[in-house]
């Protein structure tokens, strides 16, 4: 905000400085819904053998983190951009963690096996959310660096989409309609966790344009 080649906005955080890192908040919570990943896949791909319930510990510390954030927020005079947008990107890592966590909880209660389709979906979440993580240590420092991360993560998002249409398509096409109907609610929540994802990409790249 500029009026007659004033910068306000550099004369208040003068004044008052940032007491929060809010991006270095962000891109912690992301590292931890990276966890979750690693760990479910650690599960899947011991066919359910190891402790299943440090995957929930995992959700519930980045429940913990995102409510700090929140204090935080209300308690914050000035943030490095629109707190609304912040308070939306934590929401929606939030959203895919517990998207991975119900994958998880719904495997054990339908009975439902880890397949190749299944680890491709949750190995290219993986790889979405530790680029958007990524984006978030450079948003402010190196938008155009950011910028280039986000359009590796939209060829995430396609890749799980392929991943769902084609695995879909596969276990429809089987004889056994109540093993085809418990995979596709499986793979649905891998979708709904990339969709949740690509909210937050949304907002950070109308960040990065705010920026660059």
């Amino acid at each position: 905000m500029s009026r007659n080649g004033i910068d306000f906005r550099a004369i208040i955080d003068r004044l008052f400085p940032p007491k929060y890192d809010f991006p270095k908040m962000l891109h912690e919570q992301a590292c931890t819904a990276l966890k979750g990943m690693d760990r479910l896949l650690d599960w899947m791909k011991s066919d359910g053998s190891i402790n299943d319930d440090e995957l929930m510990r995992i959700d519930m510390a980045l429940d913990d983190s995102r409510h700090k954030m929140e204090n935080a927020l209300l308690e914050a005079f000035t943030t490095p951009f629109d707190r609304r947008d912040i308070y939306s990107i934590a929401h929606q890592i939030g959203e895919v963690s517990d998207f991975v966590v119900s994958t998880q909880t719904e495997m054990k209660v339908l009975g439902v096996t880890a397949d190749e389709p299944l680890i491709r979906m949750t190995e290219t979440l993986r790889t979405g959310m530790a680029r958007f993580s990524d984006a978030l240590c450079d948003v402010q420092d190196d938008p155009v660096k950011a910028e280039h991360l986000i359009r590796e993560i939209r060829k995430a998002e396609h890749e799980i989409e392929s991943i769902y249409i084609e695995a879909l398509a596969k276990v429809m096409s089987k004889e056994d309609a109540i093993e085809a109907l418990r995979r596709r609610e499986i793979y649905h929540h891998m979708k709904d966790a990339s969709r949740a994802l690509g909210l937050a990409v949304d907002i950070l790249h109308r960040i990065i344009v705010s920026i660059v």
